[in-house]
């Protein structure tokens, strides 16, 4: 299994970067602008449909949401490409204006790896654009 970690330091306040981060459904306006273009959220909450700037789309399957630590985790749905994802992405506070954001995935089939690495390295910067607009 390939196992993926990203983390960068962003200028925001923890609590603003956790809020967008808990944001299920807002994934293309307040956290990856940019690298994300829509994000569906299905009925009850649970799982939503997000569509890429590439144009490649994932469902994204809420497992956890963990206000205390601010982390959230979620598995993509096996497709034609994946045939297991899963994520995690917490916060973590520098300072009072800073934040430390961490994101890891680990996905099968280890071919995989190396795009979805690309494509997480490219999407935390976006992450980080975002957030410091804010």
């Amino acid at each position: 299994m390939a196992s993926i970690h990203k983390e960068i330091i962003i200028d925001a306040k923890p609590e603003d970067v956790w809020d967008a981060l808990a944001d299920f459904g807002a994934l293309h306006t307040r956290l990856a602008s940019g690298f994300v273009t829509n994000t569906q959220v299905e009925p009850g909450g649970g799982a939503r449909l997000v569509t890429f700037s590439n144009g490649s789309t994932a469902r994204e399957l809420l497992v956890t949401k963990d206000e205390a630590r601010r982390r959230i985790v979620y598995a993509v749905a096996p497709n034609e490409r994946i045939t297991q994802h899963s994520a995690s992405a917490q916060v973590f506070a520098v300072d009072e204006n800073r934040s430390r954001f961490v994101w890891i995935a680990d996905v099968l089939p280890n071919a995989i790896g190396e795009y979805i690495g690309e494509q997480m390295e490219l999407g935390i910067g976006f992450i980080k654009q975002t957030l410091e607009r804010a």
